[in-house]
């Protein structure tokens, strides 16, 4: 079992920046930030891959968002800059251990934390 602690979020406005952060409490294989506002999908928007650090963004995020990790700490980042409020939603931090058919299985969900951006 791996237990996720999110900390981070809340509110700013249009332009602003926010960093969300999720501790994992043993081993991951890949940890990402999903989002979902509502009446809509849920989205992953950013990956890393813990042994080697590989990171992965969503065409909606990429070159706004920062993943990243600390080993150390077990922790992953999320650094958001130039927000929208179309960013505006629940994000939660997840992770996985196993992968099926080449890709991570997301068995491990944090408690989720808003983010809301205002005009």
């Amino acid at each position: 079992q791996v237990q996720l602690v999110e900390s981070g979020g809340g509110s700013v406005q249009a332009g602003g920046s926010l960093r969300l952060s999720c501790a994992a409490s043993g081993y991951t294989y890949s940890m990402a930030w999903f989002r979902q506002a509502p009446g809509k999908e849920r989205e992953r928007v950013a990956t890393i891959y813990t042994a080697g650090g590989s990171t992965y963004y969503s065409d909606s995020v990429k070159g706004r968002f920062t993943i990243s990790q600390d080993n150390a700490k077990n922790t992953v980042h999320l650094q958001m800059n130039s927000l929208k409020p179309e960013d505006t939603a629940m994000y939660y931090c997840a992770a996985a251990r196993t992968v099926v058919g080449g890709s991570p299985r997301w068995d491990y969900w944090g408690q989720g934390t808003q983010v809301t951006v205002s005009s």
